[in-house]
C-alpha cells in the first residue's frame, strides 16, 4: 500500500524563497519610513541634516582623520586630506567600503545610489556628480558619503564579530524551520548534513586547537626547564655592567672629541669675526674717502689735463672698488661655507646628544640629567647644556655602586632559587611519577572508550544506512507513482484539449465550405443566366455572318480559316455553322497566335490559329465574320 503523502502546507504558510545576497543586504539595513508621512524618518530631531557641517574646516579636519585611521587599520594605501582628492581615490574607496559591506555591485554609478536609499542615506545624492568626483565643490558631499560608509562598515564589522557558532547554529535552527514549513525533506537532510560537516570540522579545528596548547605547554616546560639550567644572573648582570662600562667610556671619548671640536669652531669663529670687523672698518674708511675725494672734487677747479687725471683715478678706484667687491664676496661665501660647517656640527651634535640622553635614559640614572644643545653658547659646558665632570661622573660613579649592591643582592637571592629549584625538582619528580601513573590509568580507559565509540558508530552507522535505504526506496516509488499520476493527468489534458480544438476546426472547416458551396451554387445560376443572355444576343450576328459565309463559298473564292479564342460551347457554335453552311476544319487545345500564307488546291488560306476552334471562310466573308467574333463570348469552357 502507497504511504499517505504528507499534506502540502497553504500558500500562506509558505515563507518566500531564501534571499539573494543583495536582497539579503537590503532586508539586513531596510528603510524605515516615518508613520506621520511617506518621508523616511531621521534620528535628527530638527529635520533633513544638511552638508553645512561638512564644509567646516575644523570639522573636516576631525572626520577625515577619522576616514583615515579606519582605511590604514584595514592597510588599504589611500590617504585623504581637507583639499580636494582625485577621482581614482574617490571611486576607490567607495568600492572599498562596498567590499567591506559585502554589497555585489557591476556599475558604481547605477547600484551605489541604490543601496544609499535601501539604507536610508541622510543626504541627498544625484547620480551625476558620480560622473565627476575630482570637482572641488562637490568634496563635502563626498566627505560626508565616504563617512557614513566607515560609520556603517564599523558597525557591520561589529555586527559581524559576534561567536561564529553562535550565528551558525542561529541560521541553521532559522532555515531548518523554514524547510520544515515548506515541506522539503531533502532541504533539511542536506542542511543536516552540511551541520554536521561543519560541526565535524569545528571539532577538528578544536582538537587542533588543543594540540598547539598541548605543544606550547611542552614548550613552556621546556623553557622552565632551560631557565633552571641556564647560569646564574649575576654572569648577565655582570656582563651588563661591562657593557654600560665601555658605553660610558665611549661617551666620554665622545664627549672629548665633542668639546675639542667646538674649541676650534669657536677659535675658527672668532678669527672670522674679527675678520669681518676688518673688512668692515676698512669699507667704513674706503667710504670716509671716497666723501672726502668728492668735497675736494667739488671744490677744485678743473681744466682738460686734471679731467684726464681724474678719470684714470677714478678708474682705479673702480678697479681697486671691484677687487674689494670680489674679495668681499670670496669671505662671504668663505662665511656661508663657515656658517654652513657649524650647523653640520650642530646637527652632529644633536644626534650624538639624543644618543646620550637615550642611553643616560636606558640607565635610568636620576637627576635627569639630560644633554640640551645651546647653539649660542661659548663653552663646552654651556653647549652642551651641563658639565658632565661636575653632575655626569657622581651619577655615574652612584649607579656603578648600585650596581655592585644589586649584584651581591641578586647573587644571594640566585643562591636562595637554586635551593628552593632543588626541593622543587624533587616534588616534581615526584608529580611526574604519580602523573605518568594517571596518564597510563586514562590511555588505557580512553583505548576502552574509543573501542566502545567505535562499535556503537559502526552499528549506529549500519542502522541508518538501512534506515535510509529503506526510507529512499519508499520515496522513490512515491515520486514515480506521483510522476505516473501526473504524467497521466496531463496526457488526459493534453487530448481533451486536442479534441475539443478538433472539434472546433472541423466545425469551422464545415461553414467554410458550406459557404463555398452556398456561393458556387449561387455563381453557377448566374452565369447560367449570363451565357443564355449572351447566347440569346450573338443569334443574330451569327446567323448573318453564316449565311454570306455560305455565299461565299458557293462563289469559289478564297477561304480564311481563322482560330476563335472565345469560349462558346462547342456543340452548339457548331452545329449553328453547319447549318449555315461553314465546315469545321479542327480543334487546338493550345494556346498558340500564328499566322501562315499557305496554298491548298489553288486557293490562298489565310491559317490563323487561336485557341480551341478552327472555320473556313471566303476572303469576301471575313469582315463579316470578324464583326462576329468581337461580338463572342471570352470565358472558361464550362463543360
Amino acid at each position: 500500500m502507497r504511504p499517505t503523502a504528507r499534506r502540502q502546507p497553504k500558500d500562506s504558510f509558505i515563507p518566500p524563497p531564501p534571499p539573494t545576497p543583495v536582497d539579503f543586504h537590503h532586508r539586513q539595513y531596510p528603510a524605515r519610513d516615518s508613520d506621520a508621512s511617506s518621508r523616511p524618518s531621521s534620528v535628527d530631531v530638527g529635520g533633513r541634516p544638511t552638508l553645512d557641517l561638512y564644509k567646516d574646516r575644523s570639522f573636516q579636519q576631525s572626520v577625515v582623520s577619522t576616514i583615515n585611521s579606519f582605511l590604514s587599520s584595514h592597510n588599504f594605501s589611500v590617504t585623504f586630506k581637507t583639499t580636494s582628492p582625485s577621482a581614482k581615490d574617490i571611486l576607490e574607496t567607495l568600492k572599498f567600503l562596498l567590499s567591506l559591506l559585502d554589497f555585489p555591485f557591476s556599475k558604481l554609478e547605477e547600484d551605489l545610489p541604490f543601496l544609499l536609499k535601501r539604507l536610508n542615506y541622510p543626504f541627498k545624492l544625484n547620480k551625476s556628480i558620480l560622473r565627476s568626483p575630482a570637482a572641488p565643490h562637490q568634496w563635502p558631499t563626498f566627505l560626508a558619503l565616504i563617512h557614513w560608509l566607515v560609520q556603517i562598515a564599523k558597525f557591520h564589522s561589529h555586527i559581524s564579530s559576534s561567536p561564529k557558532q553562535h550565528n551558525a547554529i542561529y541560521q541553521y535552527t532559522v532555515n531548518s524551520y523554514m524547510h520544515y514549513i515548506r515541506g522539503d525533506d531533502d532541504a533539511v537532510e542536506e542542511l543536516d548534513c552540511s551541520i554536521r560537516e561543519k560541526i565535524h570540522h569545528q571539532t577538528a579545528a578544536a582538537q587542533d586547537r588543543l594540540d598547539a596548547v598541548r605543544h606550547s605547554a611542552a614548550e613552556l616546560k621546556a623553557e622552565l626547564e632551560r631557565l633552571r639550567t641556564a647560569p646564574s644572573p649575576k654572569d648577565a648582570l655582570e656582563k651588563e655592567k661591562a657593557i654600560l662600562e665601555n658605553d660610558e667610556k665611549k661617551f666620554h671619548k665622545m664627549i672629548d672629541e665633542l668639546s675639542s671640536r667646538i674649541e676650534q669652531a669657536e677659535k675658527v669663529v672668532a678669527e672670522k669675526e674679527k675678520q669681518v670687523e676688518a673688512k668692515e672698518a676698512e669699507s667704513e674708511r674706503i667710504c670716509e674717502e671716497n666723501e672726502e675725494l668728492k668735497r675736494r672734487v667739488e671744490a677744485q677747479t678743473f681744466n682738460a689735463r686734471d679731467v684726464d687725471r681724474m678719470k684714470r683715478e677714478l678708474q682705479a678706484v673702480e678697479r681697486d672698488i671691484a677687487e674689494a667687491e670680489l674679495a668681499r664676496n670670496a669671505w662671504e661665501e668663505k662665511a656661508w661655507d663657515l656658517d654652513t660647517t657649524i650647523s653640520h656640527k650642530i646637527n652632529d651634535l644633536e644626534a650624538l646628544a639624543l644618543d646620550c640622553n637615550q642611553a643616560l635614559r636606558r640607565l635610568k640614572i636620576g637627576n635627569g640629567i639630560q644633554y640640551v644643545l645651546n647653539g649660542k653658547g661659548t663653552t663646552p659646558a654651556e653647549i652642551m647644556g651641563i658639565d658632565h665632570k661636575l653632575m655626569l661622573k657622581p651619577a655615574l660613579r652612584s649607579f656603578a655602586d648600585e650596581i655592585k649592591k644589586s649584584s651581591l643582592e641578586k647573587l644571594e637571592e640566585s643562591i636562595s632559587y637554586q635551593q628552593k629549584s632543588g626541593e622543587n625538582a624533587v616534588r616534581l619528580e615526584g608529580r611526574r611519577n604519580q602523573l605518568a601513573a594517571v596518564q597510563l590509568r586514562i590511555d588505557e580507559m580512553e583505548s576502552q572508550l574509543n573501542m566502545r565509540k567505535k562499535e556503537t558508530q559502526e552499528y549506529t552507522s549500519r542502522c541508518y544506512a538501512e534506515a535510509k535505504k529503506m526510507l529512499e526506496d519508499v520515496q522513490l516509488t512515491d515520486h514515480e507513482i506521483d510522476i505516473m499520476e501526473r504524467e497521466a493527468a496531463e496526457v488526459l489534458k493534453t487530448s481533451e484539449l486536442n479534441l475539443q480544438e478538433m472539434i472546433k476546426q472541423s466545425e469551422e472547416e464545415i461553414k467554410m465550405r458550406a459557404s463555398e458551396h452556398f456561393q458556387l451554387v449561387d455563381s453557377i445560376s448566374k452565369f447560367k443566366e449570363y451565357v443564355g443572355s449572351k447566347m440569346s444576343e450573338i443569334r443574330r450576328p451569327l446567323s448573318e455572318t453564316a449565311a454570306a459565309v455560305s455565299v461565299q463559298l458557293r462563289v469559289g473564292e478564297s477561304t480564311m480559316i481563322m482560330i476563335f479564342d472565345g469560349l462558346l460551347p462547342f456543340c452548339v457554335l457548331t452545329h449553328r455553322l453547319h447549318d449555315l453552311g461553314i465546315h469545321t476544319l479542327r480543334t487546338d487545345s493550345c494556346h498558340v497566335t500564328r499566322l501562315d500564307s499557305i496554298h491548298k488546291n489553288q486557293r490562298s488560306f489565310v491559317e490563323i490559329y487561336m485557341p480551341n476552334i478552327s472555320f473556313a471562310f471566303s476572303n469576301g466573308a471575313a469582315s463579316n465574320f470578324l464583326r462576329l467574333r468581337h461580338t463572342l463570348p471570352t470565358f472558361v469552357l464550362w463543360f
